[in-house]
């Protein structure tokens, strides 16, 4: 046997062939393409960052195992049997609802917007690709409020393939930021159609790290959730990982049963019927906050998958810079 299946872990569906799989890491390129940037893994899209004439960044088509189309083509496309609601759920994107008041989270007529402010620094790689933006939150009239700098780095192994998403967040220069107690937000994916745990073609199912299953997930404190359900005809799903260093790890998961997926550390108002603003953080004037998560996509189930041995390695990782 050679050193590439002496050295990686066996894979669900592999396993039952009775062999240990081979290595998977793959080769990533990125590629600008007007208006987003074209992410690729030894040769086949992956995803595509999408921020121009936005009203936020947002990743879309996501492409998981086998290809399997990891989330709604609604609003950026049309395809059958798909809802029309939210059109603000763009398949994956990191925004909040009340950040000094301002909505950031709806696509609604008093809706900020994220912009980005100069072009993304990309990097390529054999095992890993990274994409680095900085962005400016605004307001409907003009007033920045906020500004950021995110990381996404795009990676691959026998387990899957896994998105990781790290933010840093800052007050405009001698303000506070509040990032206010809603529950609309915060890093968030709307899963497949036909994953979704309810709906006329779902056919999914939500566990979290407390072994709390489907609609009793939803408002929870959890460390990870996994939703799973059926993709053309196979089993797949995505798990987020809430990193230990967070602030208020474990976070609570606004996650619906209609595919809306969201890690949200404010909304505690809502989540928990605590009294109005008992979320709310605010990052000091000079001063900032990092959030960070990865996307695992997977093939099978929660416990196929061994969601809950990847979020311990990605635990015990360094933070990314």
């Amino acid at each position: 046997m050679s050193h590439l299946f002496k050295s990686a872990r066996c894979i669900p569906f592999l396993a039952a062939l009775g062999c240990a799989a081979w290595n998977l890491t793959a080769e990533v390129v990125i590629t600008r393409e007007g208006g987003r940037l074209k992410v690729e893994m030894d040769g086949k899209l992956f995803t595509e960052y999408h921020f121009k004439d936005v009203s936020r960044p947002f990743l879309y088509p996501i492409f998981g195992p086998g290809g399997a189309r990891m989330t709604r083509d609604w609003p950026m496309a049309e395809s059958p049997n798909e809802e029309r609601d939210h059109p603000h759920h763009r398949s994956l994107w990191f925004s909040h609802g009340a950040a000094n008041g301002v909505d950031f989270w709806s696509e609604g007529q008093k809706a900020g917007k994220t912009i980005q402010t100069q072009p993304a620094e990309v990097k390529n790689g054999k095992e890993r690709g990274m994409i680095r933006a900085k962005n400016q939150w605004v307001s409907k009239e003009g007033k920045t409020i906020a500004s950021d700098v995110t990381t996404m780095t795009f990676h691959q192994s026998p387990a899957g393939k896994f998105i990781d998403y790290h933010i840093t967040i800052r007050p405009v220069e001698g303000e506070s930021l509040v990032l206010g107690d809603t529950k609309e937000g915060t890093m968030a994916i709307r899963i497949a159609e036909t994953m979704r745990l309810k709906g006329k073609v779902g056919g999914g199912h939500i566990v979290n790290s407390e072994g709390i299953k489907d609609g009793e997930t939803w408002g929870k404190r959890a460390a990870w959730v996994d939703y799973f359900g059926p993709v053309a005809g196979k089993t797949v799903g995505v798990a987020i990982f809430d990193h230990p260093t967070n602030p208020r790890h474990p976070t609570w998961w606004h996650v619906r049963d209609y595919g809306l997926f969201a890690a949200n550390p404010f909304g505690v108002h809502d989540f928990e019927k605590k009294p109005a603003g008992t979320g709310d953080f605010t990052i000091p004037k000079g001063g900032a906050a990092t959030f960070q998560y990865r996307f695992y996509f997977h093939e099978g189930d929660a416990s196929q998958a061994k969601v809950g041995a990847e979020f311990s390695r990605y635990a015990a990782e360094t933070p990314a810079p």
